[in-house]
């Protein structure tokens, strides 16, 4: 069960059970976009909303009707990675303690709620299904364990729903089968299972583009996942003691396992990280997107903030 949550100043507001789903309208212009040249899609910030409380390393978002949920990790004592594998791991668990932030729309806390137990301290991706919001924690450190939780939109109230032996990181439930789909420490693994933790299906990640961080619902049997991968750059450039953020953005259908669209997203934060390295979460209204990123940590920068882009993609359907 969680470790406890902490009040902050007020109470949890009633109002989250608005639905925050996407349609196959979404969907469409999703293919649209991630079928497409990246640079025909003009993204332009139209929002900045910064956090005034200790974020610690973001992870993932979830938005409702009147709350954003944001998922971190505050990290006690780092891993080390071992000379030589141990037990099946490649380095300490260390300590933290994993996080829940529940704020209102324009940022203020109103919740702390704290997850984990024992070396499952790390939290994944967000999703939010149109009633609860579910939540992986886990070790911090692949082929690890993890805690699935779900997280009622309109209480504080947590519900432990299983284990699983791996680390999972982003979440998504899909509403036609009703079942939680889940990706592996760097997204090589993905698994299925139904609400009790049995294991429907799984299957190898056939791409390599990015390591997918924070996922959502697309519409049934399709899921949209953000993520980034660090390359090494040349010696110009600042040689092994330097990377490159390669942000992207991808299309999954759970049914055939198949990636079947993505594209690459170089936005950048005001720390320098690419927007897509975190928590993510993607909208469409028409041919209108709406794409909410944390990409930045608490201490980086100006600090954690929620960022919005916007975009047009023009002669959808035409």
């Amino acid at each position: 069960m969680p470790r406890g949550t902490r009040p902050v100043e007020g109470v949890f507001g009633r109002g989250a059970d608005g639905r925050h789903l996407p349609t196959a309208e979404f969907l469409r212009v999703a293919r649209e976009i991630l079928s497409g040249h990246p640079s025909h899609t003009a993204w332009k910030v139209t929002s900045r909303l910064s956090l005034k409380f200790p974020t610690y390393h973001t992870e993932g978002i979830a938005i409702t009707r009147d709350h954003i949920f944001l998922s971190s990790v505050e990290i006690l004592e780092p891993t080390v990675k071992y000379p030589a594998p141990r037990d099946g791991y490649d380095r300490t668990p260390g300590k933290g303690v994993g996080h829940v932030f529940v704020m209102d729309k324009q940022g203020n806390l109103q919740r702390d709620i704290v997850l984990g137990e024992g070396d499952m301290y790390h939290p994944g991706g967000l999703e939010f299904d149109g009633a609860p919001v579910w939540v992986s924690v886990a070790q911090y450190r692949p082929n690890s364990s993890t805690i699935m939780y779900r997280i009622d939109a309109k209480s504080p109230a947590v519900h432990k729903q299983f284990e699983f032996k791996d680390h999972i990181g982003g979440i998504v439930r899909d509403p036609a089968t009703g079942h939680l789909i889940g990706n592996s420490w760097g997204s090589r693994h993905f698994y299925e299972w139904d609400l009790r933790g049995r294991r429907i299906s799984d299957w190898t990640n056939s791409q390599y583009f990015v390591d997918y961080q924070d996922c959502q619902h697309a519409a049934p049997g399709q899921m949209l996942c953000g993520g980034v991968i660090n390359l090494p750059q040349t010696n110009p450039a600042g040689g092994s003691s330097a990377t490159y953020e390669l942000g992207g953005l991808a299309l999954i259908d759970a049914r055939s396992h198949l990636v079947t669209h993505e594209v690459p997203f170089q936005q950048w934060s005001s720390a320098g990280h690419v927007a897509t390295r975190n928590p993510m979460k993607l909208t469409a209204d028409g041919d209108h997107l709406t794409l909410t990123v944390a990409p930045d940590n608490g201490d980086e920068g100006n600090g954690t903030g929620i960022i919005t882009y916007e975009a047009t993609v023009a002669g959808v359907g035409r």
